[in-house]
């Protein structure tokens, strides 16, 4: 299941969240967001009850952006306790991300 976080939420759904959260960050006119987009809903269906996919609209989260130095969009960045773990920037391979997931979850 992936859920849409904005500035207001960002807070308690991925820096409070008890489990690793995946968080990509995108936007409507983004045309390797929206390639990669089916690739984000195949890992959070996998994962589903293990991770916690996120996505912020760079543009009604902006806030959450720039604090996160989000440059390039798509960019992923993986959480684990509130800290981030990893980041990825990029349309890049599937498991490219659970490269990044996997030693998480142990």
């Amino acid at each position: 299941m992936k859920i849409n976080v904005d500035d207001a939420s960002f807070k308690s759904e991925v820096l409070e969240s008890k489990m690793p959260v995946l968080v990509d960050f995108w936007a409507e006119w983004c045309g390797p967001c929206k390639m990669i987009a089916p690739i984000i809903g195949e890992i959070a269906a996998e994962y589903e009850g293990k991770l916690k996919v996120c996505k912020v609209n760079v543009e009604e989260a902006p806030d959450t952006a720039t604090a996160y130095g989000i440059m390039n969009i798509p960019t992923f960045i993986i959480f684990n306790n509130g800290e981030i773990v990893d980041k990825v920037t990029g349309a890049v391979p599937k498991h490219r991300i659970i490269s990044k997931i996997d030693p998480l979850l142990g």
